[in-house]
């Protein structure tokens, strides 16, 4: 993998989008503030993608502050439209307009389109990236109720293009509350408990075992399942990967 290409701008960027934040550090971009889920612990912090201080922001005269229409709310983005700051939206909802979304941001912050980027797509689109074409799989995001998220999702997407059907893609809600009982009933291949939103873990397997007997339930990277940017590619491949071989599959 090649480094970070070398900074051309010099604005002061607020990310309260981990997915972005991890990208603008990847292009060598440091942030002058990020929620304090962007595991960046040596920049500021100002509040979380739900509840950031919208206070400190200001204070912080960004001239620009990235935001996203799946991980942040709306009245935050126009609270600070209204105090004077310069908000960009991104709009996620499949593997196919990351790059198309970045690029706008990239334009944004005056980066020229960088060749490397697009080169290690190329390499991981040439890797094996499929795990079975045959497929179905239910994908936790919460616990208490349990919910999922429906097709159009950028987790539902990532599933997709690895080859596996979401029992749920054709669900009315992006993100529909559901019950084991019922992801029983629609006898997916793989039940997916990912390490977040919701941090799944192997009581949480033994959990679903217990009210599905036989069901094939696996713990999987949730910033590889979720987090989209300049990890994409590769982690398109990660979780190819790792399930193929969990499962003893071929390519």
């Amino acid at each position: 993998m090649t480094g970070p290409p070398a900074r051309t701008g010099s604005l002061r960027v607020v990310s309260l989008v981990p997915s972005m934040t991890e990208t603008l550090v990847h292009w060598g971009v440091t942030p002058i503030a990020c929620t304090r889920f962007c595991e960046q612990p040596t920049l500021t912090h100002v509040g979380g993608t739900k509840d950031p201080d919208l206070a400190a922001i200001v204070a912080l005269a960004p001239d620009l502050v990235l935001m996203d229409r799946e991980e942040n709310r709306r009245e935050d983005a126009d609270a600070l439209s209204v105090a004077g700051v310069a908000v960009h939206a991104t709009h996620i909802t499949s593997v196919g307009v990351v790059d198309t979304e970045l690029r706008t941001v990239r334009g944004l912050l005056g980066l020229a389109d960088e060749a490397d980027e697009a080169d290690e797509a190329d390499e991981a689109e040439s890797a094996p990236h499929t795990v079975a074409t045959w497929a179905t799989a239910f994908v936790a995001i919460w616990r208490r109720p349990w919910m999922t998220c429906n097709g159009s999702t950028y987790g539902s997407s990532m599933l997709a293009a690895i080859g596996i059907d979401n029992v749920y893609a054709a669900s009315a809600d992006a993100y529909p509350t559901v019950t084991l009982d019922d992801v029983a009933a629609r006898r997916p291949d793989l039940v997916l408990l990912p390490s977040e939103p919701y941090p799944f873990g192997p009581r949480h397997v033994a959990e679903v075992r217990e009210a599905m007997p036989g069901a094939d339930v696996r713990l999987i990277d949730g910033q590889d399942l979720f987090w989209w940017g300049a990890r994409t590619p590769a982690a398109r491949q990660r979780l190819a990967l790792t399930l193929a071989a969990q499962a003893g599959l071929g390519e």
